[in-house]
């Protein structure tokens, strides 16, 4: 499965949100946004799929995909578009649960994970942090685009970028081989998420100089 276009994932976390998470999203979807993750792991299965189905809900006028950062199987209980799974996930069981056409993600924060990655398993990869980061201020030293740059060589599969990315950078990470972004604190902390998504992707989308 291609990525969503533009390739920008917007991750959820209710904890830095200044707002609903689901209304948050679908600011988002408005702006342009098509590719949400529900990352709320600390929730009940029960509560996140509650979540999923109403943010999938919210997606489909846009059409946008909605997955889950979590248990392949919720995520097709609640009919999501895929799941991203931890760094040392299964992607052969999450796809057999999803089935060929879901979009299946893993975390990486090295070159070794990056070149074991299966692209026949999996649709992407997201590698960080690349730069210094509040949301996630305790999974190890920024990775830098020349970081970034020897993942993206390494790894069979597209490479998303993550961590303390904002407007400013998108264009650095693409540079090191990006094949798009995450963001999630840049989006819930923001006071006006809709325009903080249209940066983005402006920036994403930007011809390289």
């Amino acid at each position: 499965m291609r990525l969503p276009s533009p390739p920008l994932l917007l991750i959820t976390d209710r904890q830095q949100a200044r707002g609903d998470i689901c209304d948050i999203a679908e600011a988002a979807f408005a702006a342009g946004c098509r590719w949400l993750s529900l990352r709320e792991k600390d929730l009940p299965e029960a509560q996140q799929g509650e979540l999923l189905r109403e943010l999938l809900d919210r997606a489909q006028p846009f059409q946008a995909k909605v997955t889950l950062h979590g248990n392949p199987a919720l995520a097709q209980q609640a009919r999501a578009h895929g799941v991203h799974l931890s760094a040392g996930g299964d992607a052969a069981a999450a796809r057999r649960v999803l089935g060929k056409d879901a979009l299946i993600g893993l975390s990486v924060h090295g070159v070794e994970e990056a070149r074991a990655a299966d692209d026949k398993l999996v649709d992407y990869v997201i590698a960080g942090p690349v730069f210094e980061t509040r949301s996630k201020p305790g999974y190890g030293p920024a990775l830098g685009p020349e970081g970034l740059a020897l993942i993206a060589r390494a790894c069979p599969a597209p490479v998303v970028a993550i961590g303390g990315i904002d407007p400013q950078n998108p264009a650095d990470c693409r540079l090191a081989g990006a094949a798009g972004i995450a963001v999630m604190g840049a989006v819930m902390r923001a006071t006006n998420p809709a325009e903080m998504v249209a940066q983005l992707i402006g920036a994403l989308t930007a011809p390289l100089t």
